[in-house]
């Protein structure tokens, strides 16, 4: 009963967003299975995940970032999804997240800064589903920025997106 009375609210919510309704709807059609990305473009000003092959989008996603999304990664912990050319470098299916393809941030340029400003430069910044326990959320959770720097889809989207992004793909993020 509570969970059914939870389900009523949220669906209130969303009629009363109106216009914000179509920020939560899904990005189309499935990509199509045996699909390989050659490279993943992150436009953060537009929240947008691009997956590549060649010049062609495969499949755009909408994404959510840190709860403070503007500038460059500087630090860990400034809730920043860092900005640059960098690599999934290797997939975690046991993460905190459904599923988690990591940024090979920091880089050697990101070191070397945080060094001279004498902080930790962090880590951790994936792509990556809901929380664990949390994928009902679906694409609600694209209502406001919740990570804490990393870059989220829903569980089906990052579905997609672990089958069709390999190791060593070329992610370039920008502002």
């Amino acid at each position: 009963m509570r969970k059914l009375l939870f389900v009523t609210m949220l669906g209130a919510l969303v009629g009363l967003l109106g216009g914000a309704a179509d920020m939560v709807l899904s990005d189309g059609a499935p990509l199509p299975p045996k699909i390989t990305a050659d490279k993943v473009v992150v436009l953060k000003g537009a929240r947008k995940l691009l997956l590549l092959d060649g010049a062609q989008v495969l499949k755009t996603y909408s994404i959510v970032l840190g709860e403070s999304p503007r500038g460059h990664k500087e630090r860990e912990g400034d809730e920043r999804t860092p900005e640059g050319l960098y690599k999934i470098d290797y997939r975690n299916s046991r993460s905190v997240a459904h599923l988690s393809l990591h940024i090979s941030y920091p880089n050697d340029q990101d070191k070397a800064r945080a060094k001279a400003e004498g902080v930790s430069p962090g880590g951790a910044i994936m792509i990556h589903g809901m929380l664990n326990g949390y994928g009902w959320i679906g694409p609600l959770h694209r209502l406001f920025d919740w990570t804490d720097g990393c870059i989220a889809v829903t569980n089906g989207e990052m579905d997609e997106i672990w089958r069709a992004v390999p190791n060593g793909t070329p992610i370039e993020i920008k502002a």
